[in-house]
C-alpha cells in the first residue's frame, strides 16, 4: 500500500525525523489557509499523487511550457493561483504513464534553503533477508538514471535484524554522503530513526529524494515516498486509514475485497491463475505467442467458488480484455471448484470474448466434465502452451 508524501512525512515525524512544516489541501481555500499558517516568505505547492517525477511532470491542457507538479512561489496569492491551476487536472509523469493521474490534493510546504541534495532509501533485500540502505550524493535525480550512468555514486549496505543499527552504520552512511562534523552526527541519528520507523510500521520501501543539507548545515527530509507490506496492514489500522482509493485501479480495489492478488496491465488477454509463479509463467507464454496479458491475477491455492466468480467478474469488467485464459494447476486447489466457479460466473455475467480453460491436478477429470456439460462456448486446453496458443489465435481472429 502506498501513501502520499504529506502522510509519509507525518509518519516519519512520529519517530523524530526532521521534516519541513506543511499542510495538506483539498481545495483552493484550504491551500490559501495553509499559506497563511506557514507565513512565508517562500512556499512550495506540491501535487499529491502516487507517482514520482512530479516536478518534471506536465499538466494536460496547459501546454509544454507550463510548470510541473511541484512549484516554488513567493507570495500567498501565488499559492492560491497555482492551487487553482493544479487541483482537478491530470498530471502526467514518467511513472504515471500517458494516462496520468488526477490531482485531488496538494501539500503546501514551507520553502527550504538548499545547499546540497542527497539520496537515501531503505528497502527489503530478499537475497539477504535484511533491510538494505541505499545512499547517493546525487539527490534530486532518478536513482535509475544514476545507477545507469554513474553506478559508482550509489552506495549500499545491509543492517542485521538481530543487532539493528550500530554506530558504524551511521559512520558508513555519513561517509557515503560526504558528511562530516555535525552533519555526520545528524546522519547517524536519522538512520536510526528511519530504521525504527521502517520496522515498526512494516514498510516495504522508504525513499527520501531529496534529503537536503540546508544552508545552515542541517539535514531535512524534503520528499518522502513510503510503501507498506499489504500482508501486515492488519497490525496497523492507523496506516490503513491513510489509504487513498482514488489513486488505485477500481478493479484492484474490488480484488482486495476478496483477497485476490490482482494487478491491471495494458494487454488484451485476461488471466486467471492459481499461484504467483504460475501466473508469471502464464503471462510470459502469452507474450511468447505474440500477445500481451491484461492482468496478473492469482486466485490463491485455496480459492473458493465465490473467489473464482469474483475474479471472473473483475477480468470481464476490463474493456480492454479481448480473451480470457484460465490456467489452474490443482494441488490444494481442486479443479472442480474452479470449473464450478467459471461456469457460474459465465452464466451470471455472460461471455462476450473467447475463453480457454486449462485444468490439471486434483479432480481434473471432474472439472473438465463440469465445463463440457455446461453447454458454454469454452475451449479446453491440454497444457499451458496449448492454452496460450489457442487464446492468442482466438483473440487475433486466426482460430
Amino acid at each position: 500500500m502506498n501513501i502520499h508524501e504529506h502522510q509519509a512525512k507525518a509518519v516519519l515525524a512520529e519517530f523524530g525525523v526532521a521534516v519541513p512544516r506543511g499542510f495538506a489541501a483539498h481545495t483552493v481555500e484550504e491551500a490559501a489557509q495553509a499559506a497563511a499558517k506557514l507565513g512565508g516568505p517562500v512556499w512550495v505547492v506540491k501535487s499529491q499523487i502516487h507517482a514520482g517525477g512530479r516536478g518534471k511532470g506536465r499538466f494536460e491542457g496547459l501546454g509544454p511550457d507550463a510548470k510541473g507538479g511541484v512549484r516554488v512561489v513567493k507570495s500567498a496569492d501565488e499559492v492560491k493561483t497555482n492551487a487553482q491551476e493544479m487541483l482537478g487536472r491530470v498530471l502526467v509523469t514518467h511513472q504515471t504513464g500517458p494516462k496520468g493521474k488526477q490531482v485531488n490534493r496538494l501539500y503546501i510546504e514551507e520553502g527550504a534553503a538548499i545547499a546540497r541534495e542527497l539520496y537515501l532509501s531503505l528497502l527489503v533485500d530478499r537475497d539477504t533477508s535484511r533491510v538494505s540502505v541505499v545512499a547517493s550524493t546525487e539527490g534530486g535525480m532518478d536513482i535509475e538514471e544514476v545507477a545507469a550512468s554513474t553506478p559508482e555514486k550509489i552506495i549500499s549496505f545491509s543492517i542485521d535484524p538481530a543487532t539493528g543499527v550500530f554506530p558504524h552504520h551511521g559512520r558508513n552512511l555519513a561517509k557515503s554522503l560526504g558528511l562530516t562534523g555535525g552533519l555526520a552526527k545528524e546522519a547517524a541519528t536519522l538512520l536510526g530513526q528511519l530504521y525504527a520507523a521502517f520496522l515498526a510500521k512494516d514498510m516495504e520501501m522508504l525513499e527520501i529524494n531529496p534529503l537536503i543539507v540546508t544552508a545552515d548545515d542541517h539535514l531535512r527530509v524534503l520528499d518522502a515516498k513510503v510503501s507498506f507490506d499489504g500482508n501486515a496492514l492488519y497490525r496497523h489500522p492507523d496506516i490503513v486509514e491513510l489509504r487513498d482509493t482514488s489513486e488505485e485501479d477500481d478493479k484492484e480495489i474490488e480484488a482486495s475485497k476478496y483477497d485476490l492478488s490482482y494487478i491491471a496491465l495494458d494487454g488484451e488477454i485476461g488471466c486467471m491463475v492459481n499461484g504467483a509463479g504460475l501466473a508469471m509463467a502464464t503471462m510470459d507464454i502469452i507474450k511468447l505467442y505474440g500477445a500481451e496479458p491484461a492482468n496478473f491475477l492469482d486466485v490463491g491455492g485455496g480459492a473458493t467458488k465465490e473467489k473464482v466468480i469474483a475474479a471472473f467478474k473483475i477480468i470481464t469488467a476490463d474493456p480492454s480484455v479481448k480473451g480470457i485464459l484460465v490456467n489452474i494447476f490443482g494441488g490444494i486447489m481442486r479443479c472442480d471448484i474452479i470449473a464450478e466457479g467459471v461456469v457460474e460466473a459465465v452464466k451470471e455475467v455472460g461471455l462476450q470474448v473467447p475463453l480457454v480453460v486449462r485444468l490439471e491436478g486434483t479432480n481434473v477429470e471432474l472439472g473438465k466434465q463440469i465445463i463440457a456439460e455446461s453447454g458454454l462456448n469454452v475451449v479446453s486446453a491440454n497444457d499451458l502452451s496449448d492454452g496460450a496458443e489457442k487464446i492468442v489465435k482466438a483473440v487475433r481472429g486466426a482460430a
